[in-house]
Protein backbone atom coordinates (compact mmCIF):
# COMPACT_ATOMS: atom_id res chain seq x y z
CA UNK A 1 0.00 0.00 0.00
CA UNK A 2 1.10 3.69 -0.89
CA UNK A 3 0.95 6.65 1.34
CA UNK A 4 -1.03 7.63 -1.84
CA UNK A 5 -3.81 5.42 -0.70
CA UNK A 6 -4.50 6.97 2.45
CA UNK A 7 -7.46 8.91 3.49
CA UNK A 8 -8.47 11.52 6.18
CA UNK A 9 -9.99 8.96 7.99
CA UNK A 10 -13.65 8.60 8.88
CA UNK A 11 -14.25 10.67 11.66
CA UNK A 12 -11.90 13.62 10.57
CA UNK A 13 -11.72 16.38 11.06
CA UNK A 14 -12.37 15.14 15.24
CA UNK A 15 -9.74 12.38 14.49
CA UNK A 16 -7.39 12.09 11.53
CA UNK A 17 -4.65 10.41 10.30
CA UNK A 18 -1.66 11.47 10.08
CA UNK A 19 1.82 10.69 8.33
CA UNK A 20 4.32 11.06 10.05
CA UNK A 21 7.76 12.63 7.48
CA UNK A 22 10.31 13.65 10.45
CA UNK A 23 10.27 12.22 14.27
CA UNK A 24 11.10 15.00 16.34
CA UNK A 25 14.16 15.80 17.24
CA UNK A 26 15.66 13.61 14.65
CA UNK A 27 18.42 15.22 12.06
CA UNK A 28 17.68 18.45 10.55
CA UNK A 29 16.45 16.92 7.52
CA UNK A 30 13.26 18.12 5.77
CA UNK A 31 11.69 14.65 4.30
CA UNK A 32 8.42 14.49 1.74
CA UNK A 33 6.41 12.05 0.82
CA UNK A 34 6.47 12.33 -3.30
CA UNK A 35 3.27 13.07 -4.14
CA UNK A 36 3.27 10.78 -7.28
CA UNK A 37 5.39 7.95 -5.93
CA UNK A 38 4.04 7.84 -2.91
CA UNK A 39 7.98 7.05 -1.25
CA UNK A 40 9.48 9.56 1.21
CA UNK A 41 12.17 11.30 -0.27
CA UNK A 42 14.31 13.83 1.21
CA UNK A 43 13.35 17.27 0.49
CA UNK A 44 16.35 19.25 1.84
CA UNK A 45 19.07 19.70 4.31
CA UNK A 46 17.98 22.27 6.73
CA UNK A 47 21.08 25.00 6.68
CA UNK A 48 20.30 26.15 10.76
CA UNK A 49 21.52 23.69 13.52
CA UNK A 50 17.61 23.26 14.74
CA UNK A 51 15.44 20.28 15.08
CA UNK A 52 11.67 20.16 14.74
CA UNK A 53 10.64 20.44 18.14
CA UNK A 54 7.30 17.83 17.41
CA UNK A 55 6.83 15.20 15.46
CA UNK A 56 5.88 16.56 11.65
CA UNK A 57 3.80 15.27 9.20
CA UNK A 58 0.56 15.60 7.23
CA UNK A 59 -3.29 14.52 6.53
CA UNK A 60 -3.45 12.39 3.85
CA UNK A 61 -6.76 13.13 1.28
CA UNK A 62 -6.03 16.92 2.16
CA UNK A 63 -4.90 19.71 0.29
CA UNK A 64 -3.70 23.24 1.16
CA UNK A 65 -3.08 26.67 -0.07
CA UNK A 66 0.27 25.77 -0.48
CA UNK A 67 -0.71 22.83 -3.23
CA UNK A 68 0.58 20.03 -0.81
CA UNK A 69 -1.55 18.28 2.06
CA UNK A 70 -2.28 20.31 5.31
CA UNK A 71 0.58 20.15 7.63
CA UNK A 72 0.96 18.99 11.26
CA UNK A 73 3.17 19.03 14.00
CA UNK A 74 1.95 16.07 16.77
CA UNK A 75 3.22 16.25 20.42
CA UNK A 76 3.77 13.09 21.25
CA UNK A 77 5.28 10.61 24.57
CA UNK A 78 7.54 8.52 22.22
CA UNK A 79 9.91 8.82 19.87
CA UNK A 80 7.77 8.19 16.20
CA UNK A 81 9.72 7.02 12.91
CA UNK A 82 9.42 8.37 9.80
CA UNK A 83 6.57 6.94 7.73
CA UNK A 84 4.02 5.75 10.36
CA UNK A 85 0.77 6.44 10.78
CA UNK A 86 -0.91 7.89 13.61
CA UNK A 87 -4.58 9.24 14.41
CA UNK A 88 -5.08 12.16 16.05
CA UNK A 89 -6.89 15.02 17.17
CA UNK A 90 -6.19 18.60 16.84
CA UNK A 91 -5.69 21.38 19.77
CA UNK A 92 -5.27 24.30 17.72
CA UNK A 93 -3.17 25.71 14.70
CA UNK A 94 -0.33 27.78 13.97
CA UNK A 95 -1.29 30.18 11.05
CA UNK A 96 1.82 31.41 9.22
CA UNK A 97 3.26 32.61 5.60
CA UNK A 98 6.16 32.02 4.02
CA UNK A 99 7.38 32.81 0.31
CA UNK A 100 5.28 30.06 -0.90
CA UNK A 101 1.96 31.78 0.94
CA UNK A 102 -0.54 30.80 3.73
CA UNK A 103 1.56 27.43 5.09
CA UNK A 104 -1.28 26.49 8.30
CA UNK A 105 0.30 24.09 10.85
CA UNK A 106 -2.49 21.62 12.71
CA UNK A 107 -1.25 21.28 16.20
CA UNK A 108 -2.09 17.69 17.50
CA UNK A 109 -1.78 14.85 20.24
CA UNK A 110 -2.22 11.12 19.53
CA UNK A 111 -5.96 10.42 19.87
CA UNK A 112 -6.94 9.39 23.56
CA UNK A 113 -7.02 5.92 23.10
CA UNK A 114 -3.39 6.04 22.14
CA UNK A 115 -2.01 8.72 24.47
CA UNK A 116 -4.70 8.96 27.20
CA UNK A 117 -1.85 10.51 29.32
CA UNK A 118 -2.94 13.49 26.57
CA UNK A 119 -6.50 13.51 27.56
CA UNK A 120 -6.25 16.66 30.02
CA UNK A 121 -5.00 18.58 26.53
CA UNK A 122 -7.64 19.39 24.58
CA UNK A 123 -7.60 22.88 23.70
CA UNK A 124 -4.28 25.03 22.74
CA UNK A 125 -4.88 26.92 26.16
CA UNK A 126 -4.06 23.90 27.74
CA UNK A 127 -0.38 23.48 25.79
CA UNK A 128 2.25 25.38 27.89
CA UNK A 129 4.14 28.46 26.65
CA UNK A 130 7.30 27.17 26.73
CA UNK A 131 5.90 24.62 24.13
CA UNK A 132 4.07 27.50 21.93
CA UNK A 133 7.30 29.45 22.26
CA UNK A 134 9.71 26.62 21.33
CA UNK A 135 7.40 26.25 17.91
CA UNK A 136 6.97 29.33 16.99
CA UNK A 137 10.90 29.99 17.42
CA UNK A 138 11.64 26.89 14.92
CA UNK A 139 9.60 28.21 12.16
CA UNK A 140 10.43 31.46 12.68
CA UNK A 141 14.20 30.85 12.18
CA UNK A 142 14.58 27.19 10.67
CA UNK A 143 14.68 28.80 6.94
CA UNK A 144 17.25 31.86 8.49
CA UNK A 145 20.03 30.36 6.34
CA UNK A 146 18.23 29.43 2.71
CA UNK A 147 18.68 32.01 0.13
CA UNK A 148 14.86 33.83 -0.53
CA UNK A 149 12.97 31.83 2.16
CA UNK A 150 11.19 33.84 4.91
CA UNK A 151 8.35 32.90 7.25
CA UNK A 152 5.65 35.22 9.42
CA UNK A 153 3.81 33.76 12.15
CA UNK A 154 0.21 35.24 12.79
CA UNK A 155 -0.60 33.00 15.94
CA UNK A 156 -2.13 30.31 17.55
CA UNK A 157 -6.20 29.70 16.66
CA UNK A 158 -8.06 27.21 19.11
CA UNK A 159 -9.53 23.69 18.19
CA UNK A 160 -12.63 24.58 16.47
CA UNK A 161 -10.69 27.11 13.78
CA UNK A 162 -8.49 23.97 13.81
CA UNK A 163 -11.32 21.37 12.68
CA UNK A 164 -12.52 23.63 10.10
CA UNK A 165 -8.93 24.17 8.35
CA UNK A 166 -8.81 20.58 8.40
CA UNK A 167 -12.26 20.17 7.48
CA UNK A 168 -12.18 22.88 4.62
CA UNK A 169 -9.04 20.91 3.16
CA UNK A 170 -10.32 17.08 2.70
CA UNK A 171 -10.74 16.41 -0.78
Amino acid sequence: MSFNDLTSGVLAPREFNVVIEIPANSDPVKYEVDKESGTLRVDRFINVSMRYPMDYGYIPGTFSDDGDPLDVLVMCPAKLVHGCVLLCRAVGALNMTDESGEDTKIIALPCIKCAPMYSHIKRISDITESSKRELVHFFEHYKDLEEGKWVKISGFVDKEEAEKIISDSIL
